[in-house]
């Protein structure tokens, strides 16, 4: 039977499966004037949804900055890429984060597995091997059952699928605030090294060419699962959402892993791509659109494990670990022997065409036809209509503080609170050493360090403060960016490359709006002053429910390079004797939208401090020169809970004490100075260690305190009127708060 005389679902169902009136029109005009039927509405859902189309946010990314010399490969591949090692060679670092949000508030343990499963596929889909994995996430308050329990399981999940396939599970950053109560949110980021000849596409070029579908069988879960889940918000029937959530396996993923690396490097294939959102909807068109082509397809030969599914149920599909590939006629045998040999059992499922033209065919009957540049290309982009919000989005937080607390007991709150309190129970879940790359790992350097072949190595971070976001969405991202580069310039590397997860509320909300687009504005600014382009990412909107909207989290994943891994910086504290200091700031702290301040139960401002970009590049440059050189025991940047937070966290990860000796002025006699020299938050400040002659020529570069010297088993407190002193032991219990979490 003809598409066009199929039973035609209509308007109505269209709504449901998330298009508009408007849209539904338009599909009907790119089909010549006919209604879709059930299998093209399916498809045009999918693939004009939020999530695979970016219709609210497409147009503000395409302002980011995309080229740089280290930039291999931009965006609109499966990942991005960025060339690493020794000048003039030819190894290339793919690296990509992205989200897996709304899955994971519903099933947080599958959710959390299979974001984990996708953003691998992505690495390996352009011929990269996975060599590493670093999560971002984002839960509400620990003292919720709920966020406690989304938070075990979205960690186990994380675990059992970067354990079980081998790849380390090397940094990441976790908060916890009530906008994400109810949304909770899962990013992840890979990274994948590779040769630059061994790197493929997913164009699919060649007419005639077979189209191979392979890996596991195809089910019914996930079904919808990039328009019902990632494309609205979350109501109170997220129950009734789990069918649409995917499952994974590792183990058939290492299968898929290996086979499609062979694959590439015997050269036997022209085009491949993962099978993510929108399954086999999204691949083959996406594959047909960038190589101007068209494609054939046999739901009839596409493997199934359940018995029964419609023509619709197979283009839909999410079932996990599948790849689709292109080869040529005389290379079939050759692919689908090796596929075999992998247990990832190829099949010919269809071709590629001159047509420009999805059809699909269930055995003889053509079941739908859709011009590609109509699926692919045509869905209407969407101008926004940002403004800001006359009144605060987020009520203030609970209070768990007095305002009146004294030094030493806010300096033992925020070293227990959990936005502070020691990763480690979250990072002993993972395996961070697999594959013996990683030479700085959780806890010993501000960023991670993965060992290159000639000695060189990458340095890996993602960070984003959505807090201090949601109080000024331009700097607070901006602020995200310099954390990141932070973090990298403590580990002596200098930043390549950029990627990001964008996580908003309803874009279609004008406050929502506003926010994204100065966000946007922001990013691009810091990346332009940093010289590390974006080179990838991912856009999560509708991350709201009837609460309201999360804190705007633009999720900041950044790789850089350094020369020799054996001189990568540490966190801890090295030498008894070593003196240490406060470098960087040029202008006071705020307490304005820190860690404290929330403590407190203060409302989130109007706004952040300004700051000099310029001059934090400059102090950036400064630590990773030194760090480079051997000047510097340690270098750890000041983030939350100001400088005396970060030099307990340097003293808690070397085993040794330190004297803070503060020069007594009259101005910081007041408490309120005293709380704002100690706790307060401003980018590009760091805490670092080392002898007196090299923290002497750091000096001569960017400002620089020297406050005492490291050594004992306790912090020593002289700050204007206020003298204190607490034990490394006390501190330590108190920065184990998430441990109960872990049992």
């Amino acid at each position: 039977m003809p598409a066009e005389q199929q039973s035609v679902p209509g308007v109505e169902q269209a709504i449901a499966l998330g298009l508009t009136r408007e849209e539904y029109a338009l599909v009907i005009e790119k089909l010549d004037g006919r209604e879709p039927n059930e299998v093209e509405l399916a498809m045009f859902s999918l693939l004009w949804s939020e999530h695979c189309a970016y219709k609210h946010s497409k147009k503000l990314l395409r302002t980011l900055p995309t080229e740089g010399d280290a930039v291999f490969m931009g965006p609109g591949e499966n990942a991005g890429a960025v060339k690493v090692g020794p000048a003039g060679g030819d190894l290339i670092c793919a690296f990509k984060v992205e989200s897996h949000n709304h899955p994971s508030a519903v099933e947080p343990f599958q959710g959390a597995a299979t974001g984990v499963g996708g953003i691998l596929r992505d690495i390996f889909a352009i011929g990269a091997r996975p060599v590493a994995v670093l999560d971002a996430l984002r839960f509400g308050e620990p003292t919720s059952e709920r966020s406690r329990y989304l938070l075990d399981r979205a960690v186990a999940g994380i675990g059992h699928y970067g354990n079980s396939i081998g790849v380390p599970t090397i940094g990441g950053e976790v908060y916890f605030e009530a906008p994400y109560e109810t949304n909770c949110l899962v990013n992840a980021m890979a990274l994948g090294l590779a040769n630059a000849g061994d790197m493929i596409r997913s164009a699919a070029t060649g007419v005639g060419n077979p189209l191979i579908l392979f890996g596991a069988s195809t089910g019914r879960d996930g079904i919808g699962g990039a328009s019902v889940l990632a494309s609205a918000e979350l109501g109170e029937a997220d129950e009734d959402k789990r069918p649409t959530v995917q499952v994974g396996d590792p183990f058939e993923e290492k299968k898929l892993l290996e086979c499609s690396l062979e694959l590439l490097e015997k050269g036997l294939l022209v085009a491949l791509q993962d099978l993510g959102a929108a399954g086999l909807t999204s691949s083959a068109s996406e594959m047909a659109s960038k190589g101007e082509t068209g494609m054939d397809i046999d739901v009839a030969k596409v493997p199934l494990r359940e018995p029964g599914m419609a023509p619709f149920e197979i283009m839909v599909s999410e079932s996990q670990e599948r790849m689709l590939c292109v080869c040529t006629p005389e290379n079939v045998d050759e692919v689908i022997a090796i596929t075999d040999k992998w247990l990832v059992h190829g099949t010919v499922i269809g071709s590629v065409t001159d047509t420009r033209k999805m059809r699909i065919f269930d055995g003889d009957e053509l079941v739908g036809e859709m011009p590609v540049e109509a699926l692919v290309d045509d869905c209407p982009l969407y101008d926004l209509a940002p403004a800001k919000s006359p009144t605060p989005l987020y009520p203030a937080p609970l209070a768990t503080l007095a305002a009146d607390a004294s030094p030493r007991d806010s300096l033992l709150a925020l070293v227990g609170s959990p936005n502070i309190a020691s990763r480690l129970p979250l990072f002993e879940q993972y395996d961070p050493v697999v594959q013996s790359r990683t030479v700085r790992r959780p806890n010993t350097c501000d960023a991670a360090v993965l060992q290159l072949p000639d000695g060189s190595g990458l340095g890996v971070s993602i960070d984003c403060n959505g807090r201090r976001v949601a109080a000024d969405p331009y700097r607070g991202t901006i602020e995200a960016a310099l954390e990141c580069a932070a973090n990298l310039a403590c580990a002596g590397a200098k930043p390549l490359g950029t990627t990001n997860n964008l996580n908003f509320g309803n874009p279609e909300k004008p406050e929502i709006a506003w926010q994204l687009t100065e966000a946007v504005r922001g990013l691009g600014e810091a990346c332009r002053a940093l010289d590390a382009p974006i080179v990838g990412g991912n856009v999560s909107l509708y991350n709201q429910g009837s609460a309201g909207p999360i804190y705007p989290t633009p999720v900041v994943g950044m790789v850089g390079a350094l020369p020799d891994v054996t001189k990568a910086g540490n966190l801890g504290f090295q030498r008894e004797g070593d003196l240490w200091g406060l470098a960087g700031w040029n202008a006071m702290p705020s307490l304005e939208a820190s860690e404290l301040a929330k403590l407190r139960g203060e409302a989130l401002p109007d706004g952040l401090p300004e700051f000099d970009i310029d001059h934090v590049l400059r102090t950036q440059e400064a630590i990773r020169e030194a760090v480079r050189c051997g000047d510097l025991s340690s270098a750890h940047d000041v983030a939350e809970g100001g400088c005396a937070v970060a030099l307990v966290e340097s003293c808690l990860a070397g085993g040794l004490g330190a004297r803070f000796l503060g020069e007594p002025t009259a101005e910081a006699t007041a408490p309120e100075v005293v709380d704002t020299i100690l706790f307060g938050e401003r980018p590009g400040a760091f805490i670092v260690s080392g002898s007196e002659e090299a923290l002497e020529r750091l000096a001569e570069k960017i400002p620089l305190d020297i406050f005492g010297e490291v050594g004992g088993q306790g912090i020593d407190f002289v700050v204007g009127s206020e003298t204190f002193s607490v034990t490394l032991d006390e501190l330590r219990e108190a920065h184990d708060g998430l441990r109960p979490f872990f049992p």
